[in-house]
């Protein structure tokens, strides 16, 4: 992924003015040019999470974790989060059900309704091999499935569980994902983070919908 200057023709006054407003706690801040997809993006990282009504790529990595993107086509604003854990002591977004409160509420102060939301999720991948006693993922997975069919919030695309890491990206104007499936070698960020967050846990369907590839 290349970095441009943000003084990029086009696109520094949209980068600069983000970059210079203040994040809210768990706010993703890591702003920068996107030469592939020749755009403004920002970077989820774990326990982070982000909302916007401009069709800039909101982009995470997944290994175990979760990314939930929401939508409001009434609003016209949409926004992500990626969780580590389903739950866990503390108001962090690394867990789930404090990750989904955020964006949900985030989402709500730009004039969305959880009557009109719907998601598309990802991740939940079992990308270190001998972790299945955990089930890091099938647990994270398992458990945004369930919060969102009690807050009545349709699933319309996921991509979830089997081993692979993800890249995803999100346009939260539009709710367009993308989704692109790494080879489960070159990923030791993603092992070094799935390890953490087993170590965190205590032991307490795949595909479908559409979802663009890149």
């Amino acid at each position: 992924m290349a970095l441009i200057s943000s003084s990029t023709p086009g696109t520094g006054s949209r980068l600069e003015k983000l970059k210079s407003q203040a994040r809210k706690p768990g706010e993703a801040s890591f702003f920068f040019y996107d030469a592939h997809f020749k755009n403004d993006a920002v970077k989820i990282l774990p326990g982070e999470y982000f909302v916007h009504d401009e069709d800039m790529l909101i982009m995470t990595t997944l290994g175990s974790c979760i990314a939930a993107c929401l939508y409001d086509r009434n609003a016209k604003v949409g926004g992500m989060n990626h969780f580590m854990l389903p739950d866990g002591a503390g108001d962090s977004g690394r867990y789930g059900s404090y990750a989904m409160e955020l964006l949900i509420n985030e989402m709500m102060k730009r004039g969305a309704s959880r009557m009109t939301m719907e998601a598309k999720v990802f991740g939940g991948g079992q990308v270190v091999s001998g972790m299945t006693t955990m089930n890091v993922g099938e647990r994270n997975t398992n458990f945004v499935m369930d919060y969102l069919k009690t807050e009545r919030i349709p699933i319309v695309s996921k991509d979830v569980l089997d081993v692979y890491p993800r890249k995803v990206c999100f346009l939260p104007g539009s709710g367009k994902a993308m989704v692109k499936r790494l080879a489960p070698t070159n990923t030791d960020a993603l092992l070094a983070q799935d390890r953490a967050a087993a170590q965190k846990a205590v032991p307490a369907s795949t595909g479908g919908g559409s979802v663009d590839l890149f």
